[in-house]
C-alpha cells in the first residue's frame, strides 16, 4: 500500500481541460444516461399496473447500467492519467473483458449499502441515512478497482476499504466532489426545469444527461486517487 498524504488539488481542475480535449470520454455515460432512462419507460409500463410492484428491480438494472459506463470512463481516464495513447476501439475491448469484475463490483456496492441502510432504519431515517454514507465512503473505490485492476466483487471491496484507509482525506475530496456532481447538478437542473418544461420524459433526460458528463468529469480523479493509494502486489 502507497500512503501519500498529499492530495492532487489539481486533478479536479485538469479532469475539465481533459474532458473538453477527450470529448470521446462522454461516450458510454451518455448512452448509458439513455439506456437508463429508457429502462425506466419501459419498467413504468410494466410495474405501474402492479402499484409499483417490481420497481426495486428496474432501479438495480439502472444500477448496473450506471456502474458500468462509470467503469468505461474510467478505464478512458486512466490511460489517458497513464499517458497512455488510447482511442475507444480500446476501452471498449478492455471494458468488455472485465465486464464480468465490474458487474460484480457494482453489485456489491449496492448490496452493501442497502444492507447499511436497512440496517441503520433501525435508529430512524438519519441512522439509515448515516449508515448508507458511510458504507458508500468506504466503498468510494470499488468500480476503479475492477475497472483498473480487474478485481471482481469482494476483492473489489477490499481494494477499496484499503485504498479509504491508506489516505481518508482523497476519499473525503472525492467524495465532496461526488455529491457536488452526481445530486447538487441534477438537483439544480431539476429546479431549473421546473418552471420552464412541464413534459415529464424531459424531467428524466436532462438530469441523466447532467449525470453522465458528470460521471465522464469524475472519471479523472477516481482513476487519478485509485491510482495512487491502490494496493500493489508484491
Amino acid at each position: 500500500m502507497r500512503r501519500e498524504s498529499s492530495i492532487d488539488f489539481a486533478i479536479y481542475l485538469r479532469a475539465v481541460l481533459l474532458l473538453i480535449r477527450h470529448p470521446a470520454i462522454l461516450v458510454v455515460p451518455l448512452l448509458g444516461a439513455l439506456v437508463s432512462v429508457l429502462v425506466a419507460r419501459v419498467g413504468q409500463l410494466f410495474t405501474d399496473p402492479l402499484g409499483g410492484m417490481g420497481g426495486g428491480i428496474v432501479q438495480f438494472v439502472q444500477q448496473l447500467v450506471i456502474g458500468f459506463a462509470f467503469a468505461v470512463a474510467i478505464l478512458y481516464a486512466n490511460d489517458l492519467h497513464r499517458g497512455f495513447r488510447t482511442n475507444f476501439d480500446s476501452i471498449w475491448e478492455d471494458a468488455t473483458k472485465k465486464a464480468g469484475a465490474i458487474l460484480l463490483a457494482t453489485i456489491g456496492f449496492v448490496f452493501v449499502v442497502s444492507v447499511a441502510s436497512m440496517v441503520g432504519s433501525i435508529l430512524g431515517t438519519f441512522g439509515s441515512l448515516a449508515l448508507e454514507v458511510i458504507a458508500a465512503f468506504f466503498l468510494i473505490y470499488a468500480i476503479p478497482a475492477a475497472a483498473i485492476a480487474g478485481l471482481p466483487g469482494p476483492m473489489a471491496i477490499s481494494a477499496s476499504i484499503r485504498a479509504v484507509r491508506a489516505n481518508a482525506a482523497r476519499a473525503i475530496l472525492l467524495s465532496i466532489a461526488f455529491i457536488i456532481c452526481w445530486v447538487v447538478l441534477p438537483n439544480a437542473a431539476l429546479f431549473f426545469l421546473a418552471g420552464h418544461f412541464t413534459t415529464p420524459l424531459i424531467f428524466q433526460i436532462v438530469p441523466a444527461m447532467v449525470q453522465a458528463v458528470a460521471f465522464a468529469y469524475l472519471a479523472f480523479p477516481f482513476a487519478k486517487n485509485y491510482d495512487d493509494v491502490a494496493f500493489r502486489g508484491f
